[in-house]
């Protein structure tokens, strides 16, 4: 094994470090993997040279690279080779946790690499805060519940979190969701990390999971692997953490690497996000009240909780709710615009109240922090709300919780000037992100405007590997029926993949009145990683799923059939409703796009290998066959029977 943070090949004083690259990369693809019982394959090395002109003039690249070409091989070399050149740890953002765990888990890319090169490879992982337990949450939740796996989770929190003359040095990485795959997704809510969690007023603040792996892998020297969500969490947040005496999320990178970088426009929006609960603003102000504060302030904060409550009322009455999205629409009228431009200008009128509050130094330097925050945060939400066609907005309500959602509709601007400005490799690796080889449309969405691309198909022989048919949507009940029948006679080793949560649901109830001879999992019963491990050592076992178009590589016989339930539109939802207005031709231009690209992605799941083999089904209306039957046999890389 070479040593961590050395480079695996020597640069004498007189030579180039990219020359030197490309005679070590040439070895490995030509060579030293070969050997170990790799493919020799000329798509992974034509993939190689374009990575290399990258990173050699620190260029943005489109990297699109069938199934099978070995792409992240590549891009991790280069990575890795880069930032000990650099001394600034690599920064590979994925679409999902699934996707980092296919990196990270035992026998994954990174072990393999390791192992193949005798490489140290210093790894780290940066995940999103809902990724921890919250003891705030978890610890009066134990004292009152008698559910097992709740109490299961406490019992097993490290005793130093309790003890608060712990030493420091006797603190431990914990909290993971991934250390307790039993809970399953929906309890996992009442005990991870949420929006309303003030974090930087918490006692537990210093003894938390979350700052303890925080800690961790900002000490990185090789890979910061991290979600899209965190990555741009870590850019919308870097500079207002900086003014707070933070550290950003994530520590300066010396290039980056975005997996299955057609979906970074998604998390970019979602990073942008304003979520504005209903109990929280009269929460932070009540607090206020309790202050010693002025009479004037005390009048304007009653004035504001009242607004907002009848602001609130006004939402729900005109919302909507959206099939197949947990999402309600919103018509923003001119009552509710009335009442939101007031509401807007009593919380500017509050901020500058709370200015003669602090001087009177009645109040702690920490709590005028906390809500000077929260006011600035509910303001600029609410401008974006006001300003025309700038915002995309919608309700989200729970049993005991309701929350108004605001999204900046275009992000390319923002992405222009706080990501790609910066002097750095950018790397997007995918299958799938050119429509019909142009990749106009994905850089025009992400503020690219100079970059390199490519493209080269999978080394796959799909004609010998893989079958295809599909099948037409009379009745569902028959659907389902005919998936039953499909399942059977494969003898389990099925991935179902759903167009939405609901139509999942819709199935398993179904399902759970039938006979089954395999075990049936679902995305959701526990942590998808042990889900998905389940599905792979249990060789007869079905997964049900609606996230699971990418990243899932199951290769071998646990998996040799994959049925597409319904084609994968996008919902009806704000966010892609917005999409929809702003072009000409929203099936055209929106809905037809996503559903080939989202189809492209799930057909993927089923050859991983040269060995792998198996049946592709793929349901659809008479209507869809008759409108996109042509357009869809144009991606698959198979004709359909």
């Amino acid at each position: 094994m070479t040593k961590p943070n050395a480079l695996p090949f020597t640069v004498s004083k007189t030579e180039n470090f990219f020359d030197r690259l490309g005679d070590y990369v040439g070895d490995v693809f030509y060579d030293m993997l070969p050997e170990k019982g790799y493919e020799l394959r000329d798509e992974q090395i034509y993939m190689a040279f374009q990575l290399e002109q990258a990173f050699k003039n620190k260029r943005t690249i489109f990297a699109e690279a069938g199934v099978g070409t070995g792409k992240t091989f590549v891009y991790l070399l280069y990575a890795i080779c880069y930032a000990r050149y650099k001394r600034k740890p690599a920064i590979i953002s994925c679409a999902d946790e699934t996707l980092i765990e296919q990196l990270v888990k035992k026998g994954g890319d990174i072990e393999k690499l390791e192992e193949a090169l005798g490489l140290n490879i210093d790894v780290r992982l940066a995940k999103a805060r809902e990724n921890y337990v919250c003891m705030k949450k978890l610890d009066p939740i134990a004292n009152k519940t008698d559910d097992e796996d709740i109490l299961r989770v406490h019992d097993e929190i490290p005793d130093f979190v309790f003890d608060t003359g712990a030493s420091m040095q006797s603190f431990e990485r914990y909290g993971d969701r991934k250390e307790y795959p039993w809970v399953p997704n929906e309890k996992w809510e009442e005990i991870g990390w949420d929006q309303l969690q003030q974090c930087s007023t918490c006692e537990w603040r210093h003894r938390s999971g979350q700052t303890l792996n925080r800690e961790y892998y900002r000490h990185a020297t090789d890979l910061i692997i991290c979600s899209h969500d965190f990555y741009m969490e870590h850019i919308w947040t870097k500079e207002s953490r900086k003014r707070e005496g933070q550290m950003p999320l994530l520590p300066e990178s010396s290039c980056v690497v975005f997996d299955e970088g057609h979906l970074l426009e998604f998390a970019a929006q979602k990073g942008l996000t304003y979520r504005f609960n209903f109990h929280a603003l009269s929460k932070v102000l009540t607090g206020y009240m309790g202050q010693d504060v002025r009479e004037e302030s005390l009048y304007l904060i009653e004035d504001i909780i009242g607004m907002n409550d009848d602001w609130f009322d006004l939402l729900e009455e005109g919302a909507v709710a959206v099939e197949g999205s947990e999402r309600h629409e919103i018509t923003f009228n001119s009552k509710l615009k009335e009442l939101a431009e007031k509401l807007h200008h009593n919380v500017q009128e509050l901020l500058e109240q709370l200015v003669f509050d602090a001087e009177l130094f009645t109040i702690d330097d920490y709590h005028i922090k906390i809500i000077e925050e929260y006011l600035e945060f509910f303001s600029y939400g609410l401008s974006i709300l006001l300003r025309d066609d700038e915002g995309i907005y919608w309700l989200e309500k729970t049993d005991s919780e309701t929350s108004l959602v605001i999204m900046p509709r275009l992000v390319e601007e923002v992405l222009r000037k706080e990501v790609f400005s910066q002097d750095i490799p950018f790397v997007f690796s995918s299958a799938t992100l050119a429509q019909g080889e142009d990749f106009t449309y994905l850089a025009d969405s992400l503020g690219i405007t100079s970059y390199d691309s490519f493209s080269v198909n999978s080394p796959f022989d799909y004609e010998e590997q893989m079958q295809l048919s599909s099948h037409v949507e009379v009745d569902i009940l028959e659907k389902f029926e005919s998936i039953h029948k499909d399942i059977k006679e494969n003898n389990g080793k099925t991935l179902v993949l759903f167009a939405t949560a609901q139509e999942m649901k819709a199935f398993r109830k179904w399902a759970d009145e039938q006979q089954w001879d395999f075990p049936m999992l679902y995305e959701g019963d526990r942590e998808i990683s042990e889900t998905v491990k389940g599905f792979q050592l249990e060789e007869s076992a079905v997964l049900c799923a609606y996230h699971l178009w990418e990243g899932l590589d199951v290769p071998g016989e646990a998996l040799t059939q994959v049925i597409i339930a319904s084609l994968p539109f996008p919902p009806k939802d704000p966010v892609f409703q917005a999409k929809r207005k702003h072009v000409a031709n929203p099936e055209a231009d929106v809905d037809v796009p996503y559903m080939l690209l989202r189809l492209r992605q799930g057909i993927g799941r089923l050859i991983r290998t040269s060995n792998d083999h198996g049946v592709i089904h793929i349901w659809m209306t008479e209507e869809d066959k008759q409108k996109y039957f042509a357009e869809i046999q144009k991606v698959l890389p198979v004709k359909i029977t």
